[in-house]
């Protein structure tokens, strides 16, 4: 197994599914980085771990990967979506799971 796979894998088994209220410490610090359905939660993981500038930058400029604003905290609190999470010091990475589905 490469180098690459074996982190993935190590990223995969620390996702977890995680509640809204669970979160809040984490968007209080400013430390949740949400992650678009369209993007790969344990990919994103992976690029910031290695420090893939260029993909992660890609990703903050097209919006598919940023901070939690307050109107999207206030969201979550309202709707209580089930999200995984997967923790890259600082961050802490989340993506509504696709079930639970929200104006996200």
């Amino acid at each position: 197994m490469s180098e690459t796979n074996t982190l993935y894998a190590t990223l995969l088994g620390q996702t977890a599914e995680i509640r809204w209220q669970e979160l809040q410490p984490h968007f209080a610090k400013g430390a949740l980085l949400q992650v678009g359905a369209d993007v790969d939660l344990i990919e994103a993981a992976e690029a910031i771990v290695q420090d893939n500038t260029a993909k992660v930058s890609a990703w903050l400029a097209s919006g598919q990967v940023g901070k939690v604003t307050e109107d999207e905290a206030r969201d979550f609190l309202m709707n209580d979506p089930t999200f995984w999470a997967v923790v890259v010091a600082p961050w802490v990475l989340i993506q509504v799971r696709s079930s639970d589905v929200t104006a996200v």
